[in-house]
């Protein structure tokens, strides 16, 4: 699991890739967190099957690797977790949810 501490340092380390996988609508109501990327949870199967180019023109960002640290949030963990299984199942080694998701990022940063 991520903390909130490890993903209030992300924007420090670009190599790891926070990614929101709530609902465009949904952040619209409440803000993202920043250093995240948006691909809803009905998206991600297709975005991890996307080429390389494919993936960066549409997110900005090189596509990521096995390897590469993915942190998954949500509104309240319950997606974050889905998408950590999901990312697992296509071989990334280091998915991981933020349990807390926006819910306590809201909370810790005063937001709410």
């Amino acid at each position: 699991m991520a903390t909130y501490e490890e993903v209030k340092e992300i924007a420090n380390y670009p190599e790891k890739y926070l990614i929101d996988v709530r609902n465009k609508d949904e952040l619209a109501k409440t803000g993202v967190i920043p250093a995240s990327i948006n691909i809803p949870m009905s998206e991600l199967e297709a975005a991890f099957k996307m080429s390389e180019n494919d993936f960066k023109t549409a997110f900005n960002r090189d596509k990521p690797t096995e390897e590469t640290v993915l942190i998954f949030s949500c509104q309240a963990g319950g997606r974050a977790q889905r998408a950590t299984d999901l990312a697992q199942s296509h071989g990334f080694k280091n998915a991981k949810a933020y349990a807390g998701s926006w819910t306590e990022w809201a909370e810790k940063e005063n937001l709410s």
